[in-house]
């Protein structure tokens, strides 16, 4: 079982950068793929990115690529995204989730298809 607690969140200008981290227990995590999902409200939980296991293969979802970044510290048990240049659409609850399989975009980019969930962190980003 792994579980995991989300840091970084916040208040944050458009333009401005965050740093999400998560932090995962358990001495299994380097054997999961990390995903970032989040959720604005009244809508669907959405996929933002997602990190190998190993962390040699990374996938962002198109409306943060190029601004988001993920990483992973398997010695630090730890998933990391980078946010850069925030915009307000941007706002959102952000889960890291984990899941072990194939890196498909069928499963990484279906949010239903990740075991394990932290309980979020909110990012809002002003006009």
């Amino acid at each position: 079982q792994v579980q995991l607690v989300e840091s970084g969140g916040g208040l944050v200008q458009a333009g401005g950068s965050l740093r999400l981290s998560c932090a995962a227990s358990g001495r299994t995590f380097s054997t999961y793929n990390m995903g970032w999902i989040r959720q604005a409200p009244g809508k669907e939980r959405q996929f933002v990115a997602v990190i190998s296991w190993s962390g040699g293969y990374t996938y962002s979802a198109d409306s943060v690529k190029g601004r988001f970044t993920i990483s992973r510290d398997n010695a630090k048990n730890t998933v990391y995204l980078q946010m850069n240049s925030l915009k307000p659409e941007d706002t959102a609850v952000y889960y890291c989730a984990a899941y072990r399989g194939r890196m498909s975009a069928y499963i990484y980019s279906d949010p239903s298809g990740y075991e394990y969930w932290g309980q979020g962190t909110q990012v809002t980003v002003s006009s």
